[in-house]
């Protein structure tokens, strides 16, 4: 195995993440699309887990965590600065307040039905108060999360805002009360990087 070989699955989050880290610090590396139902055996002996993403690494190293993969990747080659923006941990703060408090709320919103408790507008404005009106309010003095340029949070949590606006867009695009962040999602998700990305083949 010469080059790095990515499990990733094209819609996944968490797998967009990934791809994104990739292709911006410029890494070759080989892309294998996994069909969720029918995860390959190879993947599976690599990460017993089975999600994705995985990156099998050309000296045997396995990295099965989104942000796992992203810091190697950034290490390689970061030549905006994506990890030099803000503290190490500021860009984590607000990882952990999507990965940990935000995405099950995301997915409460997005499944409501699974989840009878409380009806899907109740979960989408625990989702809004949680982490998209902090966010807003953040955008409301700089262009992106934590300054005037891009950095590791703002791409890690791109996948996950953009999910959350696909879940009832009618009601992002006229009642969601969120400008800066509905302009900041349409610039990043508009940039050749993330088009690059989510190209289907």
């Amino acid at each position: 195995m010469s080059l790095p070989v990515l499990y990733s699955f094209r819609r996944c989050p968490y797998a967009i993440r990934a791809r994104l880290a990739l292709r911006y610090a410029q890494v070759p590396h080989e892309l294998k699309e996994v069909a969720l139902r029918n995860k390959p055996a190879e993947m599976l002996a690599l990460s017993p887990k089975g999600t994705v993403p995985v990156l099998h690494l050309p000296d045997g190293r396995v990295l099965e965590q989104s942000l796992d993969i992203m810091r190697w990747a950034l290490a390689q080659h970061d030549p905006d600065g994506w990890l030099s923006v803000a503290s190490t941990e500021a860009m984590q703060a607000l990882i952990d307040a999507n990965d940990l408090r935000f995405k099950p709320l995301l997915d409460r919103y997005k499944y409501a039905e699974r989840h009878p408790e409380q009806s899907r507008e109740a979960w989408r404005a625990r989702a809004v108060d949680t982490l998209l009106m902090p966010l807003e309010s953040r955008l409301q003095t700089h262009p992106y999360l934590l300054a005037d340029r891009i950095s590791l949070a703002d791409m890690a949590l791109l996948p996950f805002v953009r999910q959350f606006a696909q879940v009832d867009r009618a009601w992002w695009d006229e009642a969601a009360k969120l400008p800066a962040l509905a302009r900041w999602l349409d610039q990043l998700t508009g940039s050749a990087l993330f088009q690059a990305v989510m190209a289907k083949d």
